[in-house]
């Protein structure tokens, strides 16, 4: 995944939900416990860590039992002196106090604990790249210190490969609709990081790369889920498991929701979106041009899915005057560059929702040569009256330019394919004239109907009528 590569654009939560939601998530909610928490008699190591006799009550004030207490403990302290929920005062004396931050939990907006869950969220993501505690320990020399060479462990290249995987996380899961519903089986996500895309059929050493994957993304996943970016149902235990120990219950092997199954939770598209951001991708959501001009709107929505087309146009004219609207639409609908005919089609589909309020604006250009043949499909469809007849070559240059916006909104789809097979069926004698059309897009439309139609005799038709658009256009 380059920094070039097209993303989705995504609909996300409100924030004051988002907000919410990251309020309550176990890691964020625990970590502000102690902060809080936090006074006079608290003391933490040269690392900012709270010292190891401290961990007990805070487990206790957390309300955690069992073996891993302490440790969740630990966790969560090291979150909120990340996040800036906790100060250190004294390195040498190891005193502490409340961090600013730690207020806008309370008293900020929503965008402001969003910005401390951010925070929270990186500390996790660095915390998840770090070799697990087994490896940590098989690499301690005979002082007690950790031998980083005996580690098969590139820092950089770890975090490299949790960001590829989440980055294909929000790829496969992330849509105009939100995140939704939808789980990705772990062994796929590993295989989307090791499987060359060329390769059909995975090597055994392919294989076991992923296999290895999948068990650092299982570790890593139950790290990530506390802090409410992923909803995440673990590898099954049985799995690891002796292969010659009988198994305590029957085992299917078909099962794939045994070896891993993770979600995107809205709360994690939302700081998924925020880090691709940050990293420099083009992230777009739903809502980014609702306060841009009509320019703005036709272009950037050209790449995007219908439905999030719909949306962000809904919100792009709920903030503004319907007839005013339908002006400044038909005003940047115009031009010859090659997105013309998209936002001209996008234009037509914004003048729909605004409805008849729009048809003063609508009749003013029924003469303008670009959007007289829309106006007038417009107000038929409208039901309006007194809607003047197009002329033949209005028809034509009409066909052409819509031909084109589909090309481009949709590329050689069937839904495509079918228009271009009635229409050829429809006019017989289209190639011969439609070759002649004044369109910057004449001959790229007239190719593309050569490729689609299936009929061999018609498609040689419109390659010949191609050839001849562009030794017309001048090469």
């Amino acid at each position: 995944m380059s920094d070039s590569s097209p993303l989705p654009p995504v609909r996300l939560h409100p924030e004051a939900e988002l907000a919410r939601d990251a309020l309550s998530t176990p890691l964020l909610s625990r970590a502000a416990l102690l902060a809080r928490r936090a006074g006079p008699d608290t003391r933490v190591d040269a690392g900012g860590a709270l010292v190891e006799e401290q961990l007990p009550a805070a487990a206790e004030a957390l309300g955690l039992t069992g073996e891993d207490a302490a440790a969740y403990a630990s966790e969560a302290w090291r979150v909120a002196v990340d996040a800036g929920l906790v100060e250190v005062v004294d390195e040498e004396a190891g005193t502490v106090t409340a961090g600013e931050d730690l207020a806008l939990l309370t008293a900020g907006a929503p965008h402001d604990v969003l910005a401390v869950w951010l925070a929270a969220l990186e500390a996790v993501l660095a915390e998840a790249a770090v070799p697990d505690l087994d490896d940590l320990m098989e690499a301690m020399d005979e002082g007690g210190q950790v031998d980083f060479s005996k580690l098969d462990w590139n820092p950089e290249a770890e975090a490299e490969f949790l960001d590829g995987v989440l980055g294909n996380l929000y790829l496969l899961t992330a849509s105009e609709d939100g995140p939704g519903d939808g789980t990705v089986p772990l062994p796929a996500l590993a295989a989307s990081m090791i499987v060359p895309g060329d390769m059909d059929e995975p090597t055994n050493d392919v294989l076991e790369q992923v296999s290895d994957a999948m068990m650092r993304l299982d570790d890593q996943f139950r790290l990530l889920e506390p802090i409410g970016i992923v909803a995440y149902r673990p590898v099954d235990e049985a799995l690891m498991a002796d292969p010659d120990e009988e198994p305590t219950a029957p085992l299917d092997d078909t099962d794939v929701s045994r070896y891993g199954m993770v979600r995107l939770t809205p709360l994690g598209l939302y700081g998924l979106r925020a880090r691709l951001q940050e990293a420099g991708f083009d992230a777009p959501a739903v809502g980014d041009l609702a306060d841009k001009g009509a320019d703005a709107l036709l272009d950037g929505s050209a790449g995007y899915g219908s439905r999030a087309a719909l949306a962000e146009t809904e919100l792009w004219l709920a903030r503004r005057e319907p007839l005013a609207a339908a002006q400044e639409l038909l005003a940047a609908a115009r031009g010859s560059d090659p997105g013309a005919p998209l936002r001209r089609l996008r234009c037509q589909q914004a003048l729909s929702l605004v409805g008849g309020q729009a048809e003063p604006a609508v009749r003013e250009v029924l003469d303008d040569p670009e959007l007289g043949g829309l106006a007038r499909v417009w107000l038929s469809e409208l039901g309006a009256s007194d809607v003047p007849a197009p002329s033949e070559d209005l028809v034509f240059w009409l066909t052409v330019d819509t031909l084109a916006a589909q090309l481009a909104a949709e590329g050689n789809s069937e839904e495509l394919q079918a228009l271009v097979e009635g229409l050829a069926q429809q006019h017989g004698g289209f190639f011969a004239a439609a070759w002649r059309v004044d369109h910057p897009a004449t001959a790229d439309v007239l190719e593309a109907m050569g490729r689609l139609h299936p009929d061999k005799r018609i498609a040689k038709e419109a390659r010949k009528a191609a050839f001849k658009a562009r030794s017309q256009q001048g090469g």
